[in-house]
C-alpha cells in the first residue's frame, strides 16, 4: 500500500495469486528467504524493512544510542511518509536534482525552526 502497489500486482510479478500474497502478509503461510528477497527487489526496499518489528525489540549491543528507543532516523524511515519519501528520492537519478531537493528540505526545516 505504501508504494501504491496492489496485492494483485505484486502477485503477478511474483507469479502468485493475490490470495497467496494475502496469506504471506497475514502470516498464514511462511515466506522463504529467496521469495522475501524477490519481494524486497520488486518493492524497492531493503530486506531489513520486513524485520523492523523484530529489530526494534532486539537488545542493543552498545553503540551510540542511549536506551531502547530506535534512533529518530529509523523511526522516520519506518513511517509511511519516510518510506515514501525515501523510495521516491532514490528513484531520482540526477545527483544535482537530489542535492537541490536536499537543499530545499534543509531550508524549509530552518524556516520552521525560525518560526518557533
Amino acid at each position: 500500500m505504501l508504494i501504491g502497489m496492489s496485492q494483485e500486482r505484486l502477485g503477478e510479478l511474483l507469479g502468485l495469486t493475490f490470495q497467496q500474497v494475502q496469506k504471506y502478509e497475514k502470516g498464514i503461510n511462511r515466506i522463504g528467504a529467496g521469495r522475501l528477497f524477490e519481494v524486497s527487489g520488486i518493492l524497492g526496499v531493503p530486506i531489513s524493512f520486513f524485520y523492523e518489528d523484530v529489530l526494534s525489540g532486539a537488545k542493543s549491543v552498545g553503540g551510540f544510542a542511549e536506551g531502547d528507543e530506535p534512533p529518530p532516523v529509523m523511526e522516520f524511515l519506518s513511517s509511511g511518509e519516510g518510506l515514501q519519501l525515501s523510495l521516491a528520492f532514490m528513484r531520482i537519478k540526477d545527483a544535482k536534482v537530489r542535492r537541490r531537493i536536499l537543499d530545499l528540505v534543509r531550508s524549509l526545516a530552518n524556516e520552521d525552526e525560525d518560526v518557533h
